[in-house]
């Protein structure tokens, strides 16, 4: 059984431990990565049992992480970003994406795993303009009041705040509609919020519902210990109410997509939803 939800972090973190699969590990595994180890992959296995292309939905979450970034550092001009959650560092990580398109562009990353921020220290901190902070979303006061975090960036000046693929391994007990309640208070007018969540599409769906609800069995009681599967309604109230950005709150090949689709969506790829909100100047 996975260790319940503890009020350190969304589980506390796993760091050098062997013995307990890591979120961050079994994320880099799902993208083809080699820092995990067997109890990771056998976490793994478990979702793949009832979602086999769950690989093609990790790879569906970094290329919605990657148009969003393209679309901050562009049209919307943002041009310093916190990114929390970052996990192990990966192939186009947030700061290349970003400093394409803008070379000054400061990128503050932020995890709470010992060992992701050992790795992100080394292979993401290329140029003064790039930053690995150990630190946890659940932090009393939130990160946007944390000076370590905060002295990288101008909080008079509009941020992009990333959550890719974070807030579903966080416990309805957390209140994270609250928590993110604090963080949309504290944003600087001209910030976004990029949000991707695993997605529960309700009875109207029933096929995608079983797999939701089982999904979420699988990843809450069979190694990791949390991943919840949410309705639209609820992932909603994350935004705190700020204006989302067209096309809205959509599977993630919905949003802003590079091209026309050259194959069908696989039943995992269904679950995922992501979008953008704006608060105003």
């Amino acid at each position: 059984m996975a260790e319940p939800v503890s009020r350190t972090g969304i589980r506390k973190p796993v760091g050098v431990d062997t013995t307990r699969a890591s979120i961050a590990r079994v994320y880099d595994y799902s993208l083809g990565g080699k820092d995990n180890y067997d109890v990771d992959r056998a976490a793994y296995e478990q979702i793949l049992e009832v979602a086999p292309r769950q690989g093609d939905v990790s790879i569906m979450n970094r290329r919605w992480l990657h148009r969003v970034i393209r679309y901050l550092a562009g049209p919307a001009e943002i041009d310093q970003f916190l990114d929390v959650g970052a996990g192990l560092p990966t192939v186009a990580n947030t700061h290349e994406i970003a400093q394409q398109q803008r070379p000054d562009a400061r990128v503050v990353y932020v995890d709470n795993d010992p060992v992701c921020n050992a790795h992100g220290r080394v292979l993401l901190e290329q140029n003064e303009n790039t930053h690995f902070i150990p630190a946890d979303l659940l932090d009393e006061g939130t990160l946007l009041g944390q000076a370590d975090i905060t002295r990288h960036l101008d909080m008079k000046r509009p941020i992009g705040l990333i959550l890719c693929g974070l807030l579903h391994h966080i416990d309805d007990e957390l209140d994270p509609v609250g928590l993110m309640r604090e963080y949309v208070e504290l944003l600087p007018p001209g910030s976004y919020l990029a949000i991707s969540h695993f997605h529960d599409p309700g009875p109207a769906h029933p096929e995608l519902h079983t797999l939701a609800k089982e999904l979420e069995r699988r990843f809450t009681e069979k190694g990791l210990g949390s991943g919840w599967y949410r309705t639209t309604e609820q992932i909603l109230e994350y935004f705190g109410g700020l204006e989302l950005v067209a096309p809205g709150l959509v599977q993630l090949e919905d949003w802003w997509p590079a091209g026309p689709a050259l194959r069908e969506r696989y039943p995992e790829e269904w679950v995922m939803v992501g979008g953008i909100a704006y608060k105003p100047g």
